[in-house]
């Protein structure tokens, strides 16, 4: 299946309109952070004709997928193998000091949650490997089978938001003296099994929150988005903007409160004139996280837990 037909980019609308008034001028550079399979960048070349694109993915197949379907737009599209925190070297490397827009859509893309032996979704049996880029890292089989038992318990708690994070890490141990974990059939079936009945009737899936645990554990996700975000308002040009999409509370907390702080005044108390290096840098976008429209929930199922936020760069840092 190609990219176009499986992958419908999430508020896409929402993201082009927030960007917008900063890609107008020749020359502005858009970086797509998270390029998965290409259909936020492929919007952003065709609605704004004189902008150049910076995409960066960590997942070589995702490149090789989105770069077939941005071939037409020739040299106007950079495409970079990286994680989105490395977004300062990439630039660096391009000669890009500033850029006038810069997109994330967090989480993991549609070709990764639909290619069944990436081993991301709870729903069909698959190897247990969970890896955005399947070249390098350890597997969230190896997570389970050789985590300590409290780091374990940590993981869920931390990146799943699980309660029982204790029970089905008993469970885990227990079960992976006796084999190790290779597919997510059996740690479904582990998890249903050690969850009380109250605990299975709320919140779909009772895996769900062990799977998003163990994928942000093996990508290192939210240590990425907590350097990328900051590294990514850094290289704003002033009039540049920002739209974040996050998936789940743990990566919009962290995107809200780079936001806010760079949108806050930093002054002293009781000082009867604000300098101007203690001014905000940044002007919200957003009151709040925008949600989806339920239209577009009704479409697109994925779009459901999304969240937007976004700023534009008012002043340069002063030091």
């Amino acid at each position: 299946m190609s990219g176009n037909t499986r992958h419908v980019p999430v508020m896409l609308q929402r993201c082009l309109d927030m960007l917008a008034p900063a890609l107008a001028e020749p020359g502005a550079v858009v970086v797509d952070c998270t390029l998965g399979l290409g259909g936020h960048s492929e919007a952003l070349l065709a609605t704004f004709p004189a902008a150049r694109l910076v995409a960066l993915d960590r997942d070589p197949v995702a490149l090789r997928l989105a770069g077939e379907r941005l071939a037409p737009y020739g040299e106007r599209a950079t495409l970079v193998h990286a994680v989105y925190d490395e977004l300062p070297e990439v630039l660096d490397r391009l000669g890009l000091p500033r850029v006038q827009g810069v997109l994330f859509d967090l989480g993991v893309s549609s070709m990764q949650l639909d290619e069944a032996e990436r081993g991301f979704a709870y729903a069909q049996d698959a190897p247990l490997d969970m890896r955005m880029n399947q070249t390098t890292g350890i597997s969230a089989a190896d997570v389970l089978n050789t985590y300590a038992p409290g780091d374990l318990v940590r993981i869920l708690r931390s990146y799943g938001e699980e309660k029982q994070a204790k029970r089905i890490v008993e469970a885990v141990v227990r079960e992976r003296a006796k084999e190790p974990f290779t597919n997510s059939a059996r740690l479904v079936e582990l998890i249903r099994d050690a969850l009380p009945q109250a605990a299975k009737r709320t919140g779909g899936n009772p895996a769900k929150r062990t799977f998003q645990a163990l994928r942000i554990e093996v990508n290192a996700e939210l240590a990425s988005v907590e350097r990328a975000i900051p590294a990514a308002v850094k290289v704003l040009a002033v009039g540049g903007r920002i739209a974040v999409l996050s998936y789940q509370s743990l990566e919009d907390r962290i995107v809200k409160q780079v936001l806010a702080a760079g949108a806050a005044n930093t002054a002293p108390p009781g000082l009867p004139v604000v300098p101007e290096r203690y001014q905000p840098r940044l002007q919200l976008l957003t009151r709040g996280a925008e949600l989806p429209t339920e239209e577009e929930v009704a479409e697109n199922r994925r779009a459901a837990p999304a969240r937007l936020r976004g700023a534009q760069r008012i002043r340069e840092d002063i030091a």
